[in-house]
């Protein structure tokens, strides 16, 4: 059928639809129009952008076989309590078919303070597990080789000691550190825009980042670097466009950072990974997925001349959205988190958390956890969509879609460019005021009934507290500083003395890699809060401000 024909057909079922309308009116949030056809389609280039899997610019995909090779990494995120508690967790995890774990750092652990810090006081084990010291990475992961297993873990100020604890902690075990693989979150950029766990200035928080972009590549050349978070952004209210834009400029901004340290972007790129949300309009997410791997593949390519195909490859992990979980009727959230799976899975993601029902209202029970990991495997071996590669290519809609999302998401890159880079649009707080504004507007859409959430605007019911919700013991904290104290007083003080002064003057000298300097510091058993000092009292804090 030629265009013209497609036209005119369009135009009469437009006609035909405009007495449906007056009896249904549209639903005001909605960006979509009723009907997608061939003419919503690139034109001369559209061969070119969707190509092949494994294929320049990737839209399909980064692999060739993508889950007729292997299915995803079913990453579960968990942490809670004492590195005992959360250990008994990721063993009965990977009993029940986990093939990787993601570990939850309490709030102190996130922004670098020991657990007998005033600061920590209340907040020890309660989002997360709290890791002082090596003492208690090595209970975090008994019995857990971590030669076999693949570990992420959610930690960004404090990244680089964390990292150097793990490290430590095969090596007791016996495992090399290039044997290791993982990723940890290490994404500075959205913590000042998004998040709020951040300790140091963006310029020595930078440095840290390339520091470890350095020392992987040439000492744990599996482990994935960075990776750089679009999933809190969303969480904080931006819309999919955004969530992608501003995420893929954070990732600018750090290849900008590692380039001018001097290092080649084909020697540290491969090891960048992204992470992004899976939200509720399925349909939205796996265009969002697909442009997200086109637009970085042209920046890599055209902008930085990497050269290397791994180098233009976006491989990210995804985590269903947690802001979508909702307290009411807490059992819809499993149908949620199946569909936001679906997406995630079409989409194309390299590994998946499952959020689980009841985390709305409480860090999640044994049973939650496990319907959580069985939504993946029953999406991954029963459902039929892990059976072809980009199921939804060719879609009218979806392809339409993947091409708005990518131009609305190249306006954001450009106007931020304009502004200096990332760190300069965070710093004049235009990234945060755009996610506010977004947020703000769904809130409205929300309130007005505009935008239907179950169970919250519409089709309530009167419900019982639920039961069985998981509860942190009170007297946590309070064994967590006992341990504390009992593991300073039996290490070498004088060790630990030495080798803070040794990092103290490393953080002095602008072109000294601190990633040594801190394995060093660890495997004396300095704790993470006495190794983040050291760094305060060098590089300063950061202070939030907005000036717009």
């Amino acid at each position: 059928m030629s265009n013209e024909k497609i036209q005119a057909e369009k135009e009469k079922y437009e006609a035909s639809v405009a007495k449906a309308i007056a009896r249904f009116p549209e639903r005001p949030h909605l960006p979509e129009q009723r009907l997608y056809t061939p003419l919503d389609i690139k034109g001369d280039d559209y061969a070119e952008e969707i190509s092949f899997p494994g294929v320049f610019p990737y839209t399909r995909g980064v692999q060739p076989t993508m889950y007729r090779g292997r299915f995803w990494t079913m990453r579960m995120y968990a942490g809670f309590s004492t590195a005992e508690e959360s250990n008994k967790r990721y063993r009965l995890l990977i009993e029940n078919g986990a093939t990787g774990l993601s570990c939850a750092f309490d709030l102190p652990t996130q922004i670098g303070y020991d657990s007998d810090d005033p600061i920590s006081e209340g907040e020890v084990g309660k989002v997360g597990v709290a890791i002082d010291s090596l003492a208690d990475m090595e209970k975090l992961f008994d019995q857990i080789d971590l030669g076999k297993v693949s570990t992420s873990m959610t930690i960004n100020a404090p990244a680089s000691v964390l990292l150097a604890m793990y490290i430590a902690v095969a090596e007791k075990q016996g495992v090399s550190p290039d044997q290791l693989k993982g990723t940890i979150q290490n994404d500075i950029l959205k913590e000042y825009a998004a998040r709020g766990t951040y300790i140091f200035p963006p310029r020595p928080s930078m440095r840290l980042i390339t520091n470890i972009f350095e020392y992987c590549s040439k000492n744990v050349p599996k482990w994935n670097t960075i990776s750089i978070s679009g999933y809190h952004i969303r969480e904080a209210g931006s819309t999919a466009a955004q969530e992608i834009a501003f995420t893929i400029a954070d990732g600018i901004a750090y290849v900008e950072a590692a380039i001018k340290a001097g290092l080649n972007v084909d020697d540290f790129a491969g090891r960048l990974s992204f992470f992004w949300n899976a939200h509720n309009n399925v349909l939205e997410e796996v265009a969002k997925f697909r442009a997200s791997r086109r637009i970085w593949a042209k920046i890599m390519r055209d902008r930085f001349h990497a050269e290397k195909p791994k180098s233009m490859m976006l491989r990210f992990h995804t985590q269903t959205a947690g802001s979508m979980l909702t307290a009411q009727q807490p059992d819809n959230n499993i149908v949620r988190v199946a569909l936001q799976t679906a997406a995630a899975v079409m989409g194309g993601t390299q590994s998946l958390h499952t959020n689980s029902r009841d985390e709305a209202l409480a860090l999640p029970s044994e049973a939650s956890v496990q319907i959580a990991l069985r939504t993946q495997q029953i999406v991954a071996y029963e459902s039929g969509l892990a059976d072809v590669i980009d199921p939804l290519a060719g879609s009218y809609y979806v392809e339409a879609m993947t091409d708005r999302i990518e131009k609305e998401a190249m306006e954001y890159i450009k106007k931020i460019d304009e502004m200096g880079g990332a760190v300069a649009a965070i710093e004049k707080g235009y990234i945060q005021k755009e996610i506010q504004d977004s947020a703000y507007k769904w809130q409205m859409d929300v309130e007005s009934g505009a935008r239907t959430i179950v169970g919250v605007n519409k089709f309530q019911v009167e419900e019982e507290p639920p039961k069985g919700l998981l509860k942190v013991d009170a007297s946590v904290g309070e064994k967590q500083v006992k341990k504390l104290h009992e593991m300073k007083a039996g290490r070498d003080n004088e060790a630990v003395k030495a080798a803070l002064a040794d990092l103290k003057k490393a953080c002095e000298d602008e072109n000294e890699n601190l990633m040594p300097h801190i394995l060093a510091a660890v495997k004396t058993y300095a704790t993470l809060g006495e190794i983040c000092n050291v760094m305060r009292g060098v590089f300063g804090e950061y202070e939030a401000h907005i000036s717009l």
